[in-house]
């Protein structure tokens, strides 16, 4: 398939959950009309975040623009197909609040935990602060002999079909005049502060108004064919689903072990997933497994937190990659000071799709008015990254 012009007003490098989003999202925006590429160098999205993603959504940050786009990421969740425009090949999304349970062991983390709470709290979310005895009440199957406090929220805050939301974002931005290329940007010609074109692996050359850099674990490759570059990798992501002998009496919390490792109900099995001890960044196409983490590390954690788990069967594993911020892991969003017309969405380091409602919004908002209108994301700006300064969020998963 070759593109159907020789220019357009806005290319999408990436057609993932964020390059979709924001394709959708400029189709809604009043009074922008510009033609909209989006280039993907693999349609299956056979090893895309987006398709190997735990699709979770939570409350639970400490920063209160975090908190504020999970929010409207519920709200979203909640009016699926009053945003999708009610159509009749758009289903309703549903969000199982099974919540998540942060667990503390030291004195310092329970802290932090609370102020965390204050913070969520004063923006409306359901968050509670809990001490060992409340947590054993509610959840009695946990091994709470290290544990000091918690914060559970059950309200906005689960699991949801991300895989339904990205494809009726791709359809409808395709049915609303966004076109989609299955090629690869391997180039682009900069001129002082802008770029003006995109080269193809199929040999076209596209002129272009304006590049959106949504390319993933491939976000500083993109970045270089600017000239510029962002501190973003591929860290690889384990997920185990495993059955248990003795199952438990209720849903299961994702609940974050101090270990690092997460766990959590997935429909009559249960899902789990964490990084390696030692965690480089590796090549955008690894995905190799170690196979001795599971043993090694994953189960006799879970076992521990919870001893009715110490008979379980391993049903399925993959590994997947965050794009990892190495600075902060948050968002780097924005035009590029330096080159106006290259737009960052990057480095979402595991946050990206309950994060894809808001930004998609935002970034798009931003081409067809140039300037954020809902919300400010202006604290994700690239400026941050190129003075060194760290978007504080403590509740980095």
């Amino acid at each position: 398939m070759n593109p159907k012009h020789a220019s357009y007003d806005v290319v999408i490098v990436g057609g993932g959950i964020y390059g979709s989003s924001i394709a959708w999202w400029l189709t809604q925006m009043a009074g922008f009309d510009g033609r909209i590429l989006v280039i993907e160098k693999d349609p299956t999205y056979a090893q895309a975040a987006t398709s190997l993603t735990n699709s979770c959504i939570r409350q639970q940050f400490s920063n209160p623009t975090n908190i504020a786009i999970s929010q409207f990421g519920a709200e979203f969740i909640h009016n699926f197909q009053k945003f999708m425009g009610a159509s009749d090949d758009v289903p309703a999304l549903a969000l199982q609040n099974f919540g998540y349970l942060y667990l503390a062991d030291t004195a310092a983390q329970a802290d932090t935990l609370r102020e965390s709470q204050q913070v969520q709290a004063q923006l409306g979310a359901g968050t509670r602060h809990m001490l060992r005895d409340e947590i054993a009440a509610a959840y009695p199957f946990y091994n709470l002999d290290d544990i000091l406090a918690a914060n559970h929220n059950r309200v906005n805050e689960g699991y949801f079909d991300g895989g339904t939301m990205f494809d009726c974002l791709r359809r409808t931005a395709r049915k609303n005049g966004a076109e989609y290329l299955s090629d690869e940007v391997v180039a682009m010609t900069r001129a002082r502060t802008r770029v003006e074109s995109v080269t193809l692996k199929s040999g076209a050359t596209l002129s272009c108004g304006l590049v959106v850099n949504a390319s993933g674990t491939r976000a500083a490759a993109t970045a270089r064919m600017a000239g510029l570059d962002i501190p973003v990798e591929a860290r690889r992501r384990y997920t185990y689903i495993f059955d248990a002998a003795e199952p438990l009496d209720r849903d299961l919390p994702l609940t974050i072990d101090p270990s690092g490792v997460h766990f959590r109900t997935d429909g009559r099995y249960y899902m789990a997933g964490g990084g390696p001890d030692q965690d480089p960044a590796v090549d955008v196409d690894d995905f190799e497994a170690d196979h001795s983490l599971w043993e090694e590390k994953f189960w006799p954690i879970i076992a521990h937190r919870i001893p009715q788990f110490e008979r379980i069967k391993l049903v399925n594993m993959w590994v997947g990659h965050y794009d990892y911020n190495t600075l902060d892991q948050n968002a780097i969003l924005g035009p590029h000071p330096e080159v106006s017309n290259f737009v960052f969405v990057n480095g979402f380091s595991g946050h990206g799709l309950q994060q894809a409602p808001a930004i998609g919004r935002g970034i798009a908002e931003w081409i067809a008015y140039g300037a954020y209108r809902s919300l400010d994301l202006a604290p994700f700006g690239v400026e941050r990254v190129l003075r060194g300064e760290k978007f504080l969020e403590k509740a980095v998963i």
